[in-house]
């Protein structure tokens, strides 16, 4: 696994300046596969935001080159001035987010902002709220803006399932589509995992950690037989809804993250399932192959059902809004999952470097070899990782 690891950050570190546009300061919406070459698509803020929480943890040079040649403080502020005039959430969360951890000179304005869209009373989705709860609590342990936090934490945690360990699509407070207002898709949970884990370290709540735990072990128990993070969930009983797509970017980087900040918070290890997790990306067997892309230089998006409009999962959707327990038989045989999405997001690159850092893979023992712990036990820096060694 350790090879595979080197492998998806040497990757999100060649992709990503492929996907940057210097004139705009952002990066482009996505990579996608047309005619055989590769076609730079959109402009995102928010997978901007992302890319800069990767890079922040590389070192400056290497952040510049990806950037044309600004730095990422300087694109940070053009994400800063973006907030004050964009009503999308998710956007000055992730926006902060960065500013934060970036140190940015302006990253009050951001938390400003953020504070004015009131996201522990907003009608906005779980993820973008659990990324305002991130934005206030990552940093060294330190809270920005307690209140808001502790609101935020709250609504989280009133949002949540005790009986399943899940959480919903839609907070408390806010009202989803009737048809398909109890399922909830995997990044319902993973950020939400990861925001509380940061919200225990800077505040010891309890309550926030055991509600952390309870999701983790629930997501890792439903863990596909080859690692495969499934999409769909059901709120009410705790059982997946629908199994595909399985997105890449789950297996590489989202799962890992969240879990390890749940490691880093308490202790808890969930490491097995990350090794799982990345063998099925590196060889998923409903393709007999890998996502991984040496030769066009990406990671392909995800693996899906062969199917038009997203078919399978409004129906199984319904399926379970009648009784939870009906599922419609017979898709996996009508649509396979067999389909490769030939794209590949900026987001995804910068989550990979956020979650799988030099760092991390040296302590990690399941991903290190056996020469770079040895190096580690001796207390001496690894030439091949850069890491220091971590108190044993």
């Amino acid at each position: 696994m350790r090879d595979v690891v080197h492998q998806l950050r040497a990757l999100a570190l060649a992709a990503l300046p492929r996907m940057y546009w210097p004139e705009e300061r952002l990066f482009a919406f996505r990579l996608r596969r047309k005619n055989g070459a590769m076609a730079r698509e959109g402009i995102s803020p928010r997978y901007t935001a992302i890319a800069l929480l990767g890079l922040a943890g590389e070192r400056e040079e290497t952040a510049t080159g990806i950037l044309g040649g600004q730095s990422p403080g300087e694109v940070c502020g053009g994400l800063i001035q973006r907030a004050q005039e964009t009503d999308d959430l998710g956007e000055v969360a992730l926006t902060l987010w960065a500013a934060r951890v970036l140190q940015h000179p302006r990253a009050e304005a951001a938390l400003v902002r953020l504070r004015s869209m009131r996201p522990a009373e907003g009608r906005y989705p779980t993820v973008e709220v659990a990324w305002a709860l991130s934005a206030l609590t990552v940093q060294n342990g330190e809270v920005t803006d307690a209140e808001e936090a502790k609101a935020i934490a709250g609504r989280l945690l009133a949002s949540f399932q005790p009986e399943t360990a899940l959480f919903p699509h839609w907070p408390a407070g806010a009202r989803g589509l009737s048809f398909r207002s109890h399922v909830s898709c995997f990044a319902d949970l993973v950020y939400p995992i990861q925001a509380l884990s940061h919200y225990y370290r800077a505040t010891r709540c309890s309550e926030v950690l055991e509600a952390a735990r309870a999701c983790a072990r629930r997501m890792c128990d439903m863990q596909g037989p080859d690692g495969q993070w499934w999409w769909h969930y059901d709120v009410r009983t705790g059982r997946v809804i629908e199994r595909y797509p399985v997105y890449s970017v789950h297996q590489h980087s989202m799962a890992p993250m969240a879990l390890f900040a749940l490691e880093d918070a308490c202790g808890t290890d969930h490491t097995d399932a990350t090794v799982k997790s990345l063998k099925w990306l590196a060889s998923a067997p409903e393709i007999g192959g890998s996502l991984i892309d040496t030769h066009a230089g990406v990671i392909w998006r995800k693996v899906a059902r062969r199917e038009p409009f997203k078919i399978t999962r409004r129906a199984q959707a319904v399926a379970t809004r009648l009784h939870p327990a009906l599922r419609v038989p017979g898709l996996d045989w009508a649509f396979r999952p067999a389909a490769v999405d030939y794209e590949c997001r900026p987001y995804e690159m910068g989550w990979i470097l956020y979650a799988l850092t030099r760092e991390r893979i040296c302590h990690m023992p399941s991903l290190a070899t056996q020469e770079e712990l040895d190096v580690q036990r001796a207390g001496v820096r690894s030439p091949g990782l850069g890491c220091a060694p971590r108190p044993m």
